[in-house]
C-alpha cells in the first residue's frame, strides 16, 4: 500500500493569485496618486483675472441656436443655404448653442465638409480645472 501512494502523482500546488490582485492593485492606486499630482505654481505669482471683459461672437462665424436654426452674420440661414454659402471655403467656425439637438450638429458638420469646408473649428466654452 505505501507503494501505491509513492506513484500517485503529487498535488499541484495552488496559485497565489490573492497576492497577485493586491500588488496589481497597490501598483493601480500607486499610479492614479503618482498621476494626479503635478507641480505648484510659484507661490508669489498673481494671475490675471478676467472678471470685467465683454466678449462679443466673432463675425464670419456660423451659429446654430438651440432649436437648431442658424444664423451668420445677424441673417437667419436654412442648412441649404449655409451649405451653400461655406462651400469650398478654407476654415469656418461654427458656434453651437449647448442645447442645440446633436443629430443636427453632426449632420451639417458632416454637409459642410462635404461641400469643401477645408477646416471646420466648432467653438466650445472651456471649463474649469
Amino acid at each position: 500500500m505505501t507503494r501505491r501512494l509513492a506513484l500517485q502523482p503529487p498535488r499541484p500546488r495552488a496559485e497565489p493569485t490573492i497576492a497577485l490582485i493586491n500588488i496589481v492593485f497597490l501598483m493601480l492606486i500607486f499610479f492614479l496618486i503618482a498621476g494626479s499630482i503635478r507641480p505648484r505654481a510659484d507661490a508669489d505669482i498673481a494671475l490675471i483675472t478676467l472678471d470685467g471683459i465683454e466678449t462679443a461672437l466673432p463675425e464670419d462665424a456660423l451659429i446654430m441656436q438651440a432649436n437648431g436654426s442658424l444664423r451668420h452674420a445677424g441673417e437667419a440661414l436654412t442648412p441649404e443655404a449655409a451649405l451653400a454659402r461655406f462651400q469650398g471655403m478654407a476654415r469656418l467656425r461654427l458656434l453651437p448653442d449647448r442645447a442645440a439637438p446633436a443629430s443636427e450638429l453632426v449632420s451639417l458638420a458632416q454637409g459642410l465638409r462635404a461641400a469643401g469646408v477645408s477646416e471646420l473649428v466648432i467653438v466650445t466654452a472651456q471649463g474649469l480645472p
